[in-house]
């Protein structure tokens, strides 16, 4: 299959180079248009009643956006800083697209009780087109930061999405200055000279350029999250380090059989190149768990993260072949270290763990059971201005309006929509529900109903009054909306969904493995034994984020809840990594077993060839993803700190103890298969090339 890749490239390098070039051009020229495009709506479920109740109000009663400023630090009272406010609110008024700024001074809640701050809310007019209301809240925001005083802060509505899309791009940014020279300084360790070390940076930056284009791309069609493009960028980063590590060690150890560059290419790309194109289909494969889900953001990352993963596989099995052919001839072959047997300390995990292999499934098991164990405590939450680095507009507005008006200011009420039809009794009891209830009519006779929650917008109090909404209505035609009600249809959806999404991907991966190995049993004991790692690195970041221990290392705070998408990111995202390495291991350890026959010393030839690769796999990986998670995003850093836990004991605990322990425990039977399936991957299967006699092998996969 990959033959004519290989062909291609050889024979046509600077071609392939070229075509290259332009698409990073284009990725990185375009691409970037993104930013200017990002969101922070998430919860968003098509077809949910909260959805559908948002675009009824939408119709029926159009009403701009708001943004929100907020002055502070000084007495508000006093008369110089009052007449640099009411002259303020009153040439905001006069912008073009602005429907209303109330008086702070004069309208009740929006001056606080020690006399210290104020609020001053800008309402825009409905209808506006982006360009009219870009230009009306730029113009407003400019106008109230000139008021003099300590803390001046506008935030809040479109202009909370321009804020965070700035500064996500900055952190983007900051984490490549990071990242790349880390890696570039690993790859130097790794492979002892600057020509091969530069060419995975080289594979990088097109999974970065692969990135940008995807999430542009998708942005034509949908919202895309401020937390996609980081999430999108690290993953493109890292994997392509990863995938273009693998191939240059085997083309190193393929240059040190043959002088012939060419040959050493095609037979890099017809070994390693099968196992990246497994591998990145494996994780692409896994993220089509994401596609199950209905909620617009899930379905956009699953697709877009998929899109990167090809891109990347795309650069390694073709770029880098070009890349090889036009410059392979001045990167050294691998060198035989003395003594003779490379990757001594790998082997021998394996033989130890193989022949106790009772004895540390005994042990490594419950070490990963424990710490999954706050899992069981998950919650979700939409999450506010704290998930935010300290930092940025948006927090400080929220930290100062909090420092000085009574819990709830500002919080989004539920919405409630009664219909023509809805009995006076049952609007009755649910006005009922809030002491601050308020209502009015729409022209259709629809009456719509706001119930300001005691705490948070995601808190018990607002999610459960959604919940009482719903159980008093019975049959009548009312509907519920706003932020709360959108956090319990995607909670709602979650729960129905994850079944069936994770279905999809065990069913998919299981193919896949078995299109890989010959196997069934081998599909299932790496599903296993990537579910105790994964559940492991979830319980961490729970027991981090939710509970709060330890946050503070990181920049961040216990909020009591994980970020709304974070575990289903982290669940799909790392299962796939997941994968890839468990096919580093499982490619070197076929091809012992095609070469000796014997099952038992192809498990300790697999991970001793392949164990030096995948923990330099994984160290660049968790290099990439902590590098990300220097920008303060909580959503970030709780996926972030998952994926770095979920590689690390992956490649490290999984791989070297419980991978050869299982196999051992399992011995021939591991590769077994009823005899139709084998018969059928006999004649569909895709596998390496045929091993055949060699000399002793270095580290690689």
């Amino acid at each position: 299959m990959l033959s004519p890749l290989a062909r291609a490239a050889t024979r046509r390098p600077l071609t392939v180079i070229l075509l290259w070039v332009l698409f990073l051009l284009l990725g990185l020229g375009l691409g970037t248009g993104v930013f200017g495009r990002l969101s922070d709506n998430v919860p968003e479920v098509p077809g949910t009643e909260s959805d559908a109740a948002a675009r009824y109000l939408d119709r029926a009663d159009p009403a701009g956006e708001s943004i929100t400023a907020v002055v502070g630090g000084v007495a508000v009272a006093d008369a110089g800083l009052r007449a640099q406010v009411e002259r303020a609110v009153a040439e905001v008024r006069t912008i073009a697209g602005i429907a209303a700024v109330p008086d702070p001074y004069a309208t009740r809640g929006l001056t606080a009780g020690d006399g210290r701050a104020l609020i001053i809310p800008v309402t825009l007019e409905g209808g506006l087109d982006d360009d009219d209301e870009e230009a009306a809240v730029d113009a407003a925001a400019a106008r109230i930061r000139q008021i003099d005083a300590p803390e001046v802060h506008v935030s809040g509505g479109p202009l909370l999405g321009t804020q965070i899309g700035e500064r996500a791009q900055e952190d983007v940014r900051d984490a490549e200055l990071i990242s790349l020279p880390v890696v570039l300084a690993l790859l130097l360790v790794v492979f002892g000279g600057l020509r091969a070390a530069v060419l995975p940076l080289v594979i990088a930056v097109s999974g970065i350029a692969g990135a940008f284009l995807a999430l542009f791309a998708f942005s034509e069609v949908t919202d895309i999250s401020v937390h996609a493009i980081q999430v999108t960028t690290m993953l493109g980063l890292g994997l392509a380090v990863d995938y273009a590590l693998l191939m240059l060690v085997r083309f190193r150890e393929e240059r040190r059989r043959t002088d012939d560059v060419v040959a050493a290419v095609h037979r890099t790309v017809g070994a390693a190149g099968r196992t990246v194109l497994f591998s990145g289909l494996t994780v692409a494969v896994s993220l089509t768990g994401l596609l199950v889900f209905p909620s617009t953001f899930l379905r956009s990352m699953g697709l877009a993260v998929a899109a990167v993963v090809v891109v990347d596989m795309l650069a390694a099995v073709t770029l880098l072949p070009a890349l090889l052919a036009r410059f392979g001839g001045r990167i050294p072959p691998a060198k035989v270290r003395p003594g003779g047997e490379e990757g001594r300390v790998f082997a021998r995990l394996a033989r130890f763990s193989a022949r106790h292999r009772v004895a540390v499934l005994a042990v490594v098991v419950p070490v990963l059971l424990v710490p999954a164990l706050p899992v069981a405590g998950l919650r979700l939450h939409l999450g506010d201005a704290r998930q935010l680095p300290a930092d940025t507009e948006a927090r400080r507005l929220y930290d100062t309006v909090g420092a000085h008006f009574p819990p709830g200011t500002g919080v989004s009420p539920v919405t409630v929509v009664l219909e023509p039809g809805t009995t006076a009794a049952t609007a009755g009891r649910i006005r009922a529900l809030s002491p601050r209830a308020a209502s009015h009519d729409l022209p259709d006779g629809t009456t719509v109903v706001e119930l300001p929650p005691a705490g948070g917008v995601d808190g018990a109090a607002a999610t459960g009054l959604v919940e009482r909404v719903r159980d008093l209505r019975g049959d009548e035609p009312v509907r519920v909306t706003g932020p709360a009600a959108r956090l319990v249809d995607f909670r709602a959806m979650l729960a129905d969904r994850a079944p069936w999404a994770a279905l999809t991907v065990l069913a998919g991966v299981f193919a896949l493995l078995f299109a890989f190995t010959g196997s069934v049993l081998l599909p299932l004991r790496t599903i296993v034994t990537t579910l105790l790692s994964l559940g492991a690195a979830l319980g961490a970041v729970v027991w981090v984020f939710q509970d709060g221990h330890l946050a503070g290392l990181l920049g961040a705070e216990g909020l009591g809840a994980l970020s709304l998408t974070a575990p289903p990111l982290i669940v799909a995202i790392a299962f796939g990594l997941a994968m890839d390495y468990e096919l580093f291991i499982l490619a070197r350890m076929r091809e012992a077993r095609q070469l000796t026959g014997d099952d038992r010393e192809a498990v300790v030839t697999g991970l001793r060839r392949s164990g030096r690769v995948v923990t330099c796999a994984a160290l660049l990986l968790a290099v990439v993803f902590a590098a990300f998670m220097t920008g303060g995003f909580s959503p970030i850093l709780q996926i972030g700190l998952g994926l770095t836990l979920a590689v690390l004991i992956d490649a490290t605990v999984v791989r070297m103890l419980l991978v050869p322990a299982t196999m051992a425990l399992l011995g021939r039977r591991a590769w077994w298969a009823p005899a139709p399936l084998r018969r059928a991957h006999e004649r569909f299967g895709l596998r390496e090339e045929e091993a055949t006699a060699r000399p002793p092998a270095t580290t690689g996969a």
